[in-house]
């Protein structure tokens, strides 16, 4: 069984051609923040027949599921990339949209601390740092 197949059981959803298609360019695309525009010009590229409203109703379904992650960064639509379980944060060229990921650990210490000092426990959190090449 194709893994494709199998991690759209795992996930609860039924395995059609379009999951399975818009998964394979998820996983196999040298970018890993891909928009919904993105995933469809790809399957067009692929000479692939699924509908602009058919990859954002496909995105939004892994999404729930916990396939995908959407990121809304500032002046940009939303991105989507792969679950994998590894936690990053990210860096966003505000020149070229260009999306860089990072970790950490000083910065995950010191939000820890942040947190812990206002009486809280850290439950999750998103960094964005919005970025320009030096001149």
């Amino acid at each position: 069984m194709r893994v494709e197949n199998q991690e759209l059981r795992k996930a609860g959803l039924k395995v059609t051609l379009p999951r399975v298609k818009i998964l394979q360019i998820l996983e196999t695309s040298e970018q890993r923040h891909l928009s919904a525009e993105d995933v469809f010009k790809s399957l067009m590229d692929a000479g692939e027949d699924v509908g602009l409203a058919t990859v954002y109703r496909v995105l939004t379904q892994f999404e729930t599921a916990g396939l995908v992650e959407r990121h809304n960064f500032d002046g940009g639509h939303s991105v989507f990339e792969l679950d994998r379980g590894d936690h990053h944060d990210h860096m966003v060229n505000v020149d070229t949209g260009e999306v860089i990921e990072f970790h950490n650990e000083e910065i995950e210490r010191l939000q820890e601390e942040i947190a812990a000092s206002h009486g809280f426990n850290l439950e999750g959190h998103s960094l964005v740092l919005y970025v320009r090449s030096k001149k």
